[in-house]
């Protein structure tokens, strides 16, 4: 080739190559700078995430030291407030054809109580009998207790209002799944009439270290007006139940009940007039000026040890100014209906825990009853033979938990052998 044609290729080759290379440079830094912002970015999206992570821990924080703030303050209303409740259904096959067998929904009860604050509470309960309470049914609707409760000193707390009675064993622990048999004894139905509440104001507590409870007070009595002229359950027929009961003489009552382990002894007293001055729910002027005192009184005890548990009891009545009474609400003399002078009852049972699985247990038992409704009665007056009666009971509880029971008994009464019985039934507390 011409040199003079030689340097124009050589010029535009150099410049070619210059250029080319300055393409190269830039694009290299162009990339260089955009991975640079990349990191860059994802830097600062890390930085913000969390800096926001940090300021919703921040703000849960604060949210859950208010709410727990709140809480130490002004506690839930749910805990304060508790139910609880207890029912029992039975089956009563009768070995006397003539008897009719039986099936009853017993009682169904319900508990509510509510702590006002650490030494005020409130207790209450509410019973239906015999499942359908009517103007034609035998069903009953009634206030089982309705007490308040204050805590005056660590040993000793104000009671006030519907009460049960301190007296026995059965008529303050009554659930199901806390006794045996299907139905409940006898002689703490017959001559202590469980379930027994009065109205009034008491003292309870516990001393000695706490082995030792004692509830004493002033309560309303029995009115002698609604005697029944039966006497099959003694002076129950009286009972007031706090429905517009009659309160012209009131009632003092006292329980003591010494617990040590696997062992309680205690003993119970009731006394007062039943007159109420002639002015009952049926005023009667055979009974104006007159006392017809009763008095009540009970001891009884519970020992335990391994699979045995023993229970005995003990209960006497006597009642003033009886012929008063019969002529108040018109005792025929023969009737065998006579108010009595006196009536008493005692029991003693033995059960035996032959099998246990975790709550799981299997109790037979068996219970002696002795009782008479009128032990004595006015001159001139009958008393009904049938209400002298001794009764062995026999069957087993057998525990799906503490609280849920299947029962099964035999009973066989000696006066009076119509009443003899196979039950069946089932209870539940809460």
């Amino acid at each position: 080739m011409h040199p003079s044609k030689l340097k124009p290729a050589l010029l535009a080759t150099l410049i070619t190559l210059s250029f080319s290379a300055h393409a190269e440079s830039s694009t290299s830094t162009l990339e260089q700078k955009l991975d640079q912002l990349q990191q860059e970015m994802t830097a600062l999206k890390q930085q913000l995430a969390e800096e926001k992570a940090a300021r919703e821990k921040q703000v849960d924080s604060a949210v859950k030291a208010a709410v727990a703030s709140n809480q130490a303050d002004n506690p839930p209303a749910a805990s304060d407030t508790s139910i609880g409740g207890y029912g029992e259904l039975s089956y009563s096959n009768y070995r006397d054809g003539s008897v009719k067998d039986q099936v009853d929904f017993n009682r169904f009860v319900m508990f509510l109580g509510h702590r006002f604050n650490d030494r005020l509470r409130l207790y209450s309960e509410l019973e239906l009998e015999h499942a359908v309470s009517s103007a034609g049914d035998k069903g009953e609707i009634e206030v089982e207790q309705g007490y308040i409760e204050y805590n005056l000193l660590p040993q000793m707390n104000l009671r006030a209002g519907l009460m049960l009675m301190p007296l026995g064993i059965l008529n303050e622990t009554h659930e199901p799944p806390t006794y045996y048999g299907v139905l409940r004894n006898e002689v703490e139905t017959r001559i202590i009439p469980s379930t027994w509440r009065e109205a009034g104001i008491g003292l309870q507590g516990r001393v000695l270290d706490s082995v030792l409870e004692y509830n004493i007070g002033i309560s309303t009595g029995f009115d002698a007006s609604k005697y029944a002229g039966n006497a099959a359950y003694a002076v129950k027929d009286m009972h007031g139940e706090a429905s517009k009961a009659a309160a012209n003489d009131l009632a003092i009552y006292a329980g003591l009940n010494y617990r040590q382990p696997g062992w309680m002894l205690g003993a119970g007293l009731f006394t007062g007039n039943t007159a109420q001055n002639g002015n009952g729910d049926n005023p009667s002027p055979f009974l104006q000026g007159k006392d017809a005192r009763l008095t009540l009184w009970d001891v009884h005890g519970k020992y335990g040890v391994g699979n045995l548990e023993l229970q005995a009891l003990y209960a006497r009545g006597t009642l003033g100014d009886t012929l008063a009474i019969n002529q108040a609400v018109g005792v025929v003399p023969t009737s065998g209906g006579a108010a009595p002078k006196s009536f008493y009852g005692w029991y003693g049972q033995a059960a035996y825990h032959v099998w246990k699985k975790g709550d799981m247990r299997l109790s037979p038992f068996v219970r002696y009853e002795r009782y008479n409704t009128q032990d004595s009665v006015d001159a001139g007056y009958t008393a009904n033979p049938l209400n002298d009666e001794t009764v062995v009971t026999a069957g087993a509880n057998f525990n799906l938990s503490r609280e849920v029971v299947l029962k099964a008994d035999w009973q066989n009464y000696k006066t009076d052998n119509k009443k003899d019985r196979f039950n069946l039934g089932v209870g539940y507390m809460f």
